[in-house]
């Protein structure tokens, strides 16, 4: 609805709107049949890797559907801001579009998945910035940044800078956790050596890479800013939040390094393959409701303060009862 210069409004009629409504749909029917077609090399690889590797990536494939919903939760202030086409967005997109090419195409020292979901990034933002505008773009940069940062995976080279000393905090958790409950365990670097009183031999464990937590701790770093954004109004909120996912995480990979400790005094099969995986995944219950506590004790932390009600015309407060 608008208005004509004698300031009374005139409504568009509704098939107009439909047309709108119709072109809107179709061109963004368009444009990201585009975007999959140039970035399908690293959004099937991707993909791919969430299905297969379900235990470590699997959070992946769910982090599209949390961005668009922060999306969905400030549509009515996009709506109130609305959609101005900004041409300075072209240029993220001829970068990002040049970069994802030169990475994917140029010498095998840049041929990293990590550097093209770079260019892919880049490019989803100058998409964005291009069609909805800087005002827009206010709103809508966190969930862009929360998807470009968690929905990709992790090379293992990027992972072994911080794996290592997470895997020194693992063995070390495990040892004390499992003399502490009466299991005989000596540690050695990372393989801990748990003790069959049945068998009257020690069964070495080696914490591997897998079981360092970073996988873990991504996902549940990814949760906690989640949960932060959509849970909490006061920013101390969110960052002690996403800060708590950190000790979360390790405590919990502790645990279940220590449950696969006492499988393997019955089965040394245990502690490897589907079941290995299984057990993985069991912990992330406990962990989640660990985060739920978390996020409860926060919540109560603060005492929110009813809103003073308006005064009326002429300065007048309402009678009170």
């Amino acid at each position: 609805m608008t208005s004509i210069a004698g300031g009374s409004p005139v409504a568009f009629p509704p098939t107009a709107i439909q047309g709108q409504l119709r072109g809107l749909l179709l061109g963004g029917a368009i444009l990201t049949a585009v975007f999959v077609w140039v970035f399908w090399h690293f959004l099937a690889s991707q993909v791919r890797i969430g299905i297969t590797q379900q235990a470590d990536w699997g959070h992946t494939l769910i982090i599209p559907l949390v961005a668009g919903y922060f999306v969905y939760l400030n549509r009515h202030r996009l709506l109130e801001t609305g959609f101005r086409t900004s041409w300075v967005g072209l240029i993220p997109v001829v970068l990002g579009v040049g970069w994802y090419t030169f990475c994917w195409l140029g010498p095998p020292t840049v041929r990293h998945h990590n550097l093209q979901g770079a260019g892919l990034s880049l490019t989803l933002f100058g998409i964005a910035l291009l069609f909805t505008g800087f005002r827009a773009m206010t709103l809508l940069w966190f969930p862009l940044v929360y998807l470009c940062l968690f929905s990709q995976t992790i090379s293992q080279r990027l992972m072994e800078v911080v794996t290592f000393k997470l895997q020194d905090i693992t063995a070390r958790g495990s040892h004390i956790c499992l003399n502490l409950i009466g299991i005989d365990t000596d540690r050695s670097g990372n393989v801990l050596y748990v003790w069959d009183w049945n068998e009257g031999v020690s069964k070495p464990l080696n914490i591997a890479e897998a079981c360092s937590g970073m996988r873990m701790l991504m996902a549940f770093l990814a949760l906690g800013i989640a949960m932060a954004y959509t849970g909490f109004k006061h920013y101390w909120q969110r960052v002690v939040l996403v800060l708590m996912g950190i000790p979360v995480a390790i405590f919990v990979n502790i645990l279940r390094v220590a449950t696969l400790a006492i499988l393997s005094i019955f089965d040394t099969n245990f502690v490897a393959g589907d079941f290995h995986t299984f057990i993985g995944l069991i912990w992330l219950v406990p962990a989640f409701l660990m985060f739920l506590g978390v996020m409860w004790i926060l919540r109560h932390m603060v005492i929110e303060q009813p809103e003073a009600p308006a005064a009326g015309p002429a300065g007048e407060r309402p009678p009170s009862s």
